[in-house]
């Protein structure tokens, strides 16, 4: 038992040092269980805490396996930097315990306030495992993108040295997280990061349970990126939406979007998880499963508007140097827009206790919303906010929307949604109708139809002289300012009332100006 508990110490310093874990004792490497015998849980906790610098507190869980016990010791990782009691440092990467070195402590307490695992130096890498034909076409990509950027006419070395995917460590050039996950050989990935793996799942409309075939890559990022960008547009299919006279394709999966989506989950996983990303594909939805949960702060409720908080900040800042992405940031405001624009259902977020998953929609919910938007966006030569889109998008399923519906809709504060609200009125879209905001006739005739128009007008009429009469009924009489505040509307929607109701015989006028008195006739 001694010796397994100073083997089980060493697994426990290391884990520490990374994000926690359980060591079994009492299972082989081959998963074989020999079980333990003559233990005492509170000894084997006591000697783990005696042997470790600073002493190190576990929990030990007894198994019962068949006829034999195995014992479970957890640890927790609590930001603290953990040795063994004769001066061995270890951290858990992979599959395997490394030495944890000097110099990786203080890069790690320097950037506590932002931590950011891409940018650790990975001791046991060389410049043998770079693979100078990712370099050749990292920089051919970015000729493409920015051609007036500098950095492609860099030497191999200064090129890497400038994104800062290697370092100097000891006198020697060793490759970042970063740098293995853009420039690293295949074999490299495999050995020094196992889990930055993506698998890629694709299933049949006959089996939507089972997949009819696997893809596993352990490769660079951007060759990830453009292999299953290449997968999902072999299978794409193009709907034409005539706008006018020229024709829009909306594709089932946008390429922006699915490379938005996927960049988003390389950047942000926990690579200290040693779950793989997986990007599932179905012929109606890709479902992208990433390790980690959303970054501190952010939520599904935030997600659109939350400032960047990047999880691996050296990932996220190189693809944005190599033109791969706008600026650095979640890109959800992308996704969000071009779905939104092609008509499709909103993407949707799921938030599990060790990942988060994605899901983008292959379907056309509404080809006249496309239409409109389109033909819109065309006639004022400037596109729409997302937040413009989402109310727009919004009324067209429900027909009315009050201003804290808009900032929940929007992830917006109030006073930026009835920014995004009042636009829409100057522009003609939207019109206020009480408290609630709801399309104009132009719209719908463009999107729903006219009739539908009167429909929600004579639903509007029909409440507002339900509440009239209501305050008729204990009140003498009524003013335009009483239906304003009662009803929520503007000046002349009420206006517009007092003399539809006038019309029927329902009221009388007396007096003018601010004189005006509405009576209730005694015949009605």
């Amino acid at each position: 038992m001694k010796e397994r508990i100073s083997l089980a110490v060493d697994e426990l310093v290391a884990f520490a040092n990374a994000k926690g874990g359980t060591v079994y004792l009492g299972v082989e490497d081959d998963g074989t269980v020999t079980g333990c015998t003559d233990y005492d849980t509170q000894k084997i906790m006591e000697s783990i805490y005696d042997r470790t610098r600073p002493a190190l507190f576990t929990d030990v869980e007894v198994i019962r396996y068949g006829e034999k016990d195995v014992l479970a010791i957890k640890v927790d990782q609590d930001g603290t930097t953990y040795a063994t009691s004769d001066g061995r440092c270890l951290k858990r990467l992979g599959r395997n315990s490394k030495p944890y070195y000097p110099d990786e402590m203080s890069n790690k307490y320097t950037s506590v306030q932002s931590p950011d695992f891409s940018g650790q130096i990975l001791s046991d890498s060389t410049v043998e495992d770079i693979n100078v034909i990712e370099i050749y076409h990292l920089k051919e990509k970015l000729k493409m993108r920015d051609p007036q950027s500098s950095l492609p006419e860099l030497e191999d070395m200064s090129f890497l040295r400038d994104l800062g995917l290697i370092k100097e460590d000891t006198g020697i050039d060793r490759l970042t997280v970063a740098g293995l996950l853009f420039v690293g050989k295949e074999a490299s990935i495999n050995r020094l990061l196992p889990q930055a793996e993506v698998i890629y799942l694709h299933y049949s409309e006959s089996n939507m349970e089972e997949y009819d075939s696997r893809l596993n890559l352990k490769q660079p990022i951007i060759s990830v990126i453009d292999r299953l960008t290449e997968k999902i547009q072999n299978t794409n299919k193009i709907v034409n939406v005539q706008v006018g006279l020229f024709r829009l394709e909306v594709e089932d999966f946008s390429e922006k979007v699915f490379q938005e989506a996927l960049l988003n989950a390389l950047s942000h996983r926990d690579y200290l998880n040693m779950g793989a990303v997986y990007v599932k594909h179905y012929p109606d939805r890709i479902v992208i499963e990433n390790p980690g949960t959303f970054p501190e702060g952010i939520t599904e409720k935030n997600i659109i508007t939350h400032p960047s908080t990047p999880r691996n900040k050296l990932i996220a800042e190189t693809l944005q140097r190599l033109k791969y992405v706008q600026r650095t940031g979640q890109g959800v405001d992308i996704i969000f827009r071009e779905m939104v624009s092609s008509g499709k259902p909103y993407p949707q977020y799921h938030v599990y206790n060790e990942a988060v998953a994605l899901t983008i929609f292959s379907a056309i919910d509404d080809e006249n919303f496309v239409k409109f938007i389109a033909s819109e966006q065309d006639k004022m030569q400037k596109m729409l906010p997302l937040s413009e889109l989402m109310i727009l998008r919004y009324l067209t399923d429900h027909k009315r929307i009050m201003l804290s519906e808009a900032q929940d809709l929007t992830q917006l504060p109030a006073a930026e949604a009835r920014k995004s609200c009042n636009d829409l009125v100057k522009s003609g879209l939207i019109e206020l109708s009480g408290k609630e905001y709801m399309l104009t006739a132009k719209v719908y005739e463009a999107i729903k139809s006219d009739v539908e128009y009167v429909q929600d007008t004579v639903i509007r009429y029909v409440k507002a002289k339900s509440l009239i009469g209501e305050y008729l009924k204990s009140a003498e009489f009524i003013t335009n300012e009483k239906i304003r505040e009662l009803c929520g509307f503007t000046r002349q929607q009420a206006r517009t009332t007092l003399d539809k109701m006038q019309s029927e015989g329902i009221l009388r006028l007396e007096g003018k100006g601010r004189a005006a008195r509405y009576y209730k006739n005694k015949c009605v």
